[in-house]
């Protein structure tokens, strides 16, 4: 047994919570427990949340509808299985560990109502974030007293693990579907006796949602099953029709981030809001910076405030710092030291202007440098750019490297061997890569060659149709004026 006190404090609060303080002895040290044979059955057999915590005083759960404690249930999962996915578990791991942990999953929830106590008693429900932020710190505790031995812990709750076990790594072969997403799928699928899907179901349906894309994101997210309507989910959507997200927009961003509908407006998600706006987002934008990722309103301050530092450690000036967020939200979820400060580093071996690129193309630092960086540096470099005119080019125009190979840069590149112009011209003029070879490059170039003219590569893709047919009939007015002196 394992001995730690606030181990053994965790167990009495869960012994507690089922009324079993008769199995409780006092020592000078802390606790200790005599678990009979018959006291774990019990346990076992009344692990469903009946709490009367005569110890603590904590709510008792009785009046607490079903369908509450079930969504709190599977949120509680998620949280499990996102900790053991950052400890490097992967998602199989994870998920059969999960399986066999009903009793721990029943202490975290029943931990949720200690924590909260208050919100239960005004008959308010928790949100998404406020679940995440009780449990978090919870099992980081857990993780720093048991380390290793955590996933057995979890396993064997409320029984001390077996030290000796080893936790094997190996993902099972997939089975069937997990029983979670069975149960929640077939809740959103379920009708009354007169033939009726449920209300929630109904309105989503109503938005534009068909029933198969409901049934995709509850497979995804099984919590959304639970959610109820009045409650979560028609406040929320309410709330982004309000900000000006089109009515066609709502199934697409509620199918990104359906955990939006389990956020509190007044105490989440409008004042996440509200802090981005003192960043630098831009709030007549919302409805787009929403759209483009949802998932914005459901990361932490701490987050924010390390994206936007280190853009500050780059050189971004406060307001820059605002249209980078405004213009790709994503730069959010992008981890600074794996992703941000790496994909700096690189762009400056090249030259390049790291704040410059980051205002004008923020998703640059998205990709993979082995995957996406490097294959298009070697494609310059051996077509006889050196390292310096690359970093101009990308300085330039930062979406240069967000372009195909395959589609985008080798045919664009062999169709500028056949203009009779020299290289140096795309370093000038890099954007050359981001026009359609078909609809504007080729047809252009088609023009200036029949005028028989020479114009800049810029003049003849980046003006306006009635601005280039002026500058070619300009260009062809001086050609024949010189002529004519000849």
């Amino acid at each position: 047994m394992i001995k730690s006190l606030s181990f053994n404090s965790h167990l009495l609060v869960m012994l507690g919570n089922f009324g079993l303080q008769n199995s409780r002895r006092a020592t000078s040290h802390g606790f200790l427990f005599c678990l009979k044979d018959q006291t774990i059955t019990k346990m076992k057999k009344d692990a469903r949340l009946r709490v009367d915590s005569e110890l603590d005083g904590s709510l008792s759960l009785r009046a607490v509808p079903p369908t509450l404690i079930a969504a709190e249930k599977e949120e509680a999962k998620a949280v499990l299985t996102l900790f053991f996915k950052k400890q490097g578990l992967s998602n199989a791991v994870a998920a059969r560990i999960i399986n066999k942990s009903e009793l721990f999953i029943d202490h975290l929830v029943s931990r949720l109502h200690s924590v909260h106590k208050s919100r239960y008693l005004v008959g308010r429900e928790l949100t998404t974030l406020e679940i995440r932020d009780a449990l978090i710190p919870y099992l980081e505790s857990l993780l720093e007293e048991h380390g290793s031995m955590l996933a057995d812990v979890v396993e064997s709750f409320p029984h001390p693990p077996i030290k000796d076990k080893p936790i094997t790594l190996v993902s099972p072969p997939d089975s069937a579907p997990d029983s979670k997403q069975v149960k929640a799928v077939s809740r959103v699928t379920e009708t009354s006796p007169a033939g009726m899907l449920r209300p929630q179901v109904v309105y989503l349906m109503e938005l534009g949602m068909d029933l198969e894309k409901i049934k995709l994101i509850t497979r995804r997210f099984p919590a959304f099953a639970y959610y109820s309507l009045e409650g979560k989910i028609k406040p929320v959507v309410e709330f982004l029709l309000e900000l000006g997200v089109p009515k066609s927009d709502i199934p697409i961003i509620l199918g990104k981030r359906p955990q939006l509908c389990g956020i509190s407006l007044s105490e989440n998600l409008i004042p996440t809001m509200t802090f981005l706006e003192d960043l630098g987002v831009d709030k007549k934008q919302w409805a787009k910076v929403i759209y483009r990722f949802p998932a914005l309103l459901t990361y932490s301050r701490q987050k924010f405030k390390t994206t936007v530092d280190f853009l500050y450690e780059m050189g971004l000036s406060s307001e820059n710092v605002g249209k980078v967020l405004t213009r790709c939200p994503t730069i959010i979820s992008y981890s600074v030291e794996d992703k941000l400060r790496p994909t700096a580093k690189y762009f400056r071996s090249l030259g390049a202007d790291v704040s410059l690129l980051l205002l004008r193309c923020p998703q640059t630092f998205g990709l993979s440098i082995e995957a996406n960086l490097k294959p298009v540096t070697q494609f310059f470099i051996e077509r006889g750019y050196t390292l310096e005119e690359i970093g101009t080019m990308i300085s330039r125009y930062g979406a240069l490297y967000t372009f195909s190979l395959a589609d985008n840069l080798i045919p664009k590149w062999d169709f500028f061997l056949t203009m009779d112009y020299s290289k140096s011209e795309l370093v000038k003029f890099p954007q050359y890569f981001g026009y359609s070879l078909e609809e504007r490059i080729k047809p252009r170039i088609a023009l200036v060659k029949k005028a028989g003219v020479r114009l800049l590569l810029n003049q003849i893709l980046s003006l306006s149709s009635r601005n280039f047919e002026n500058a070619l009939e300009k260009k062809m007015q001086q050609q024949q004026q010189l002529t004519d002196q000849v």
